[in-house]
């Protein structure tokens, strides 16, 4: 069964302090706090269902570990549907399940104008010689990598073991645009050169090929088993592999074509011919040519580039869409994806500079080596890491991307309405619309839960273990009609099709 591709990016943000010795926690928690403080629907996430260490392997190891720390009280739910907290000393902004890419899209760079107002209330909060920054990139040069996580639906009944099989492939390559792009190389020892560039920022940090931890022997394709939805029917793919990305176009792309990949592999005729005889070294290998010649070795003995696989999985996507009926994502966009992603590959082979505004890898590329040609720098010079910084910077100010002209898929009230306001097609709406109305009311929320308090009463639970259910066109009018969050309850326990609309 292919099941419709909702998805959403988790995004830990890049934190640094001038004028002052403030520690990652502590600069993250006033981040969070401003935000909250200043937001008047601000509700706790509920972590009583958070099961982080279930295996997808079918091993739990929540028992093994300690209790969480104090700083993840830090921890909101807002009124677009998203969660926004301190996750691992970095502020995390997680965006609401979303069914197409391009709202996808949308949501992500909300999360960058979220973290854009909580510098701005933090920084008012803070002596006038201390100022907080944001990146939104991935390694901080010292051999600390932070995520930029996507999450898709897939079949729970696709097997596990054939699923990470088949989506090695692609994570392995897909890197060819939708990497960031990085002077340098680093270890998770710590060990750093700034000789070189890479075309991702998360590749050096990859040492297994498949496992549960995001944060120590990184996996490729991470095990994490917690779908925040009906467990017999779906699967939430955990995504840790890929890098934060200024170009809204490879944001679209990463997320489109692993969307588009996922329902071939959920089909079952993913070819097995694409399968990668060594994917860790792989990884690393295609990271730091950036003349996309390095060929990796294949399970079936063949040597292949990044572009050469990338070519065979369009050519099997299309045969994919040929065979089957698709309705796992809207129509308009698998065409958008197709045609962006077929462009993409062959103008990596033939005529890259065209997608100086579109890939970030490029953009930076050809930032650091025209910013080293005018100041005649020599290969390694800290000065060109410095360009590598900036570009990932939150502050338009200061951003060498936001300057760079990228090419723009959403509009900026689009994104504007996305910071206000949750997805209509997902059961993020009805979360999001009813801390609009009742945040008083909320005691805490979660993804698929909703818990309320009322006066006199024991604490009232709401489950939403549909993601496609609790949408606009399903509760809209139960949402408007209810004047109090007791009436919106009350239908939901009386009323057969209410309690239907969130898949209760």
């Amino acid at each position: 069964m292919v099941v419709a591709k909702v998805c959403g990016i988790e995004t830990e943000y890049g934190v640094s302090v001038t004028g002052a010795e403030i520690d990652p926690i502590t600069t993250s928690s006033l981040l969070v706090s401003a935000y909250s403080d200043a937001s008047w629907n601000a509700i706790p996430f509920d972590l009583g269902k958070e099961r982080p260490f279930s295996d997808a392997r079918g091993v739990n190891l929540d028992d093994l570990r300690d209790p969480e720390i104090d700083y993840r009280s830090l921890n909101t739910v807002l009124v677009n549907g998203a969660r926004y907290y301190v996750d691992h000393a970095h502020p995390e902004y997680s965006s609401p399940e979303c069914a197409s890419i391009l709202q996808a899209v949308a949501f992500d760079l909300a999360g960058d104008e979220i973290l854009r107002e909580s510098v701005n209330k933090a920084n008012s909060r803070l002596p006038e010689d201390v100022s907080i920054s944001v990146y939104k990139n991935n390694s901080d040069g010292k051999g600390n990598s932070y995520g930029c996580h996507e999450n898709y639906l897939v079949d729970r009944n696709t097997p596990f073991s054939y699923l990470a099989s088949c989506i090695t492939t692609h994570f392995v390559t897909r890197q060819v645009f939708c990497g960031s792009g990085k002077v340098g190389n680093e270890t998770t020892r710590g060990d750093f050169d700034l000789l070189g560039f890479q075309l991702s920022q998360r590749a050096d940090f990859f040492e297994e090929e498949i496992g549960l931890e995001t944060t120590i022997h990184r996996p490729i394709v991470n095990t994490r088993d917690e779908p925040h939805c009906d467990s017999e029917k779906y699967r939430r793919l955990h995504v840790i592999v890929g890098d934060a990305n200024m170009c809204q176009f490879a944001t679209f792309l990463k997320l489109g074509t692993t969307a588009l990949i996922l329902s071939m592999i959920e089909h079952g005729v993913f070819p097995e011919s694409l399968f990668i005889a060594h994917p860790v070294s792989a990884i690393k290998q295609i990271s730091r040519d950036s003349t996309l010649s390095t060929q990796v070795l294949m399970h079936d003995g063949r040597r292949l580039t990044a572009l050469d696989i990338q070519d065979a999985l369009i050519e099997a996507v299309r045969r994919f869409l040929d065979d089957y009926e698709y309705e796992a994502l809207p129509a308009v966009e698998v065409s958008m994806i197709m045609d962006a992603w077929e462009e993409t590959i062959y103008s990596l082979r033939h005529s890259r500079e065209k997608l100086h505004d579109r890939i970030d890898w490029i953009a930076k590329q050809r930032l650091v080596s025209a910013f080293a040609l005018r100041h005649q720098l020599a290969d390694g010079d800290p000065r060109l890491k410095a360009i590598d910084l900036q570009y990932h910077a939150l502050d338009a100010q200061r951003s060498i991307a936001i300057k760079a002209g990228l090419r723009e898929l959403v509009a900026p009230n689009t994104v504007r309405d996305a910071v206000l306001n949750p997805p209509h097609d997902t059961r993020a709406y009805f979360r999001g619309r009813v801390l609009q109305k009742w945040p008083s009311a909320v005691v805490a929320a979660n993804w698929d839960s909703m818990v309320f308090d009322l006066p006199n009463r024991p604490l009232v639970r709401i489950e939403m273990n549909e993601p496609l259910r609790g949408t606009r066109l399903l509760t809209k009018t139960l949402l408007d009609t209810s004047n109090t969050i007791e009436e919106l309850l009350a239908q939901l326990a009386s009323d057969s099709f209410c309690a239907d609309s969130l898949g209760l």
